[in-house]
């Protein structure tokens, strides 16, 4: 049995919670979710919470927003009149608004106030800011050596198969 450490892929089921018991997101009757430790793929503090688990084990873990969506960043709220928005646009508290930006990219963010003069939009993730719970249960632990073998082993076998045979 595998130790999960930095490196390794591993394979999670996941439930995540707020303090008032609301599910966030999981995984369950979705496949596992996989990620190689260590590789910024998950949010820190998951990345952090598997290490030494096993296959089989469950564990629970709190995670600070530092390690989760990080804080709220008070610079990515703004308030505009309503009199600056298009005309055609009515948006009311908790609709989330498409914006595009100069570059092309695209930029969500949520109503968070509205009055009849003005809106406030922020930017931040709809979690930042925020305590989070997760359980964690640990379905598999492929070793970084293990994959780098079977790496290396797949690569051959289809070299092999692709190379010609003389006749």
């Amino acid at each position: 049995m595998f130790v999960a450490k930095k490196g390794d892929t591993v394979k999670i089921h996941y439930t995540g919670t707020l303090k008032d018991g609301t599910v966030f997101d999981s995984s369950q009757d979705k496949q596992p979710l996989h990620f190689i430790v260590g590789q910024k793929e998950v949010l820190k503090g998951v990345d952090q919470a598997v290490i030494g688990m096993v296959p089989g084990e469950t564990k629970t873990v709190v995670l600070a927003p530092e390690v989760a969506y990080g804080a709220v960043k008070p610079e990515l709220i703004e308030t505009i009149a309503r009199e600056d928005l298009p005309a055609d646009l009515n948006p009311k508290i908790g609709n989330q608004i498409e914006i595009t930006r100069e570059d092309g990219s695209l930029l969500y963010v949520m109503v968070t106030a509205a009055d009849d003069t003005s809106i406030t939009l922020d930017a931040n993730h709809p979690l930042a800011g925020r305590e989070l719970t997760f359980e964690i249960h640990m379905q598999e632990v492929i070793p970084e050596a293990e994959q780098k073998k079977n790496g290396m082993t797949n690569m051959m076998v289809e070299q092999l198969k692709n190379q010609r045979r003389p006749n």
